[in-house]
């Protein structure tokens, strides 16, 4: 599958996937704004289901995989609102899956989120957004799938060349699954 995500830039996104036919976009403000890295963040569900709609029957066959309590942000405009109960809005607003993952790149999502976001949402799948290792990847078995980059690199630096070693390391890890 090939994906695209860029922060903020919701419809760019679909506008960026459709020319390049993508399958999914990665939405980091599907629903509940909150402050990033890069700023605040609007939720953008209304206005992106229409604008996919808008570009016609190819766009919407690009799916939307929405972050949820997105890594690198501060939540605290939404601190009453739980996690399970974003995914569950993300959901019922028409998202193609989910993402959970840990408080930044690299750090490792808690087993126990997947455990909470995969109850409430049991018929959309759920990946894992940040920190699978091969060493911990068997903590998520339940996932719809991952999203690896650090620990594929050398010495785990998402900066760095992917290593041979890491990589076998992980499909031996998936493989034993």
């Amino acid at each position: 599958m090939m994906a695209l995500g860029i922060a903020g830039a919701n419809e760019a996104t679909i506008a960026v996937a459709l020319a390049a036919n993508l399958d999914f976009v990665r939405e980091e403000g599907f629903v509940y704004g909150h402050i990033a890295d890069e700023g605040w963040i609007n939720a953008c569900a209304g206005d992106l289901l229409r604008y996919r709609t808008r570009l016609g029957s190819e766009a919407e066959a690009i799916s939307i995989w929405a972050d949820i309590k997105k890594k690198h942000s501060a939540h605290a405009v939404t601190s009453d609102v739980s996690l399970a109960e974003t995914a569950q809005t993300a959901a019922y607003n028409l998202c193609d899956a989910l993402i959970v993952s840990g408080s930044h790149t690299a750090a490792a999502t808690d087993p126990n989120d997947l455990k909470a976001v995969r109850e409430i949402t049991p018929e959309i799948p759920v990946y894992i957004g940040s920190g699978i290792m091969a060493e911990n990847v068997g903590d998520y078995r339940d996932a719809s799938g991952f999203i690896v980059g650090s620990s594929l690199k050398e010495k785990g630096q998402w900066e760095n060349t992917l290593c041979p070693d890491r990589v076998e390391g992980m499909v031996d890890a998936v493989r034993s699954l």
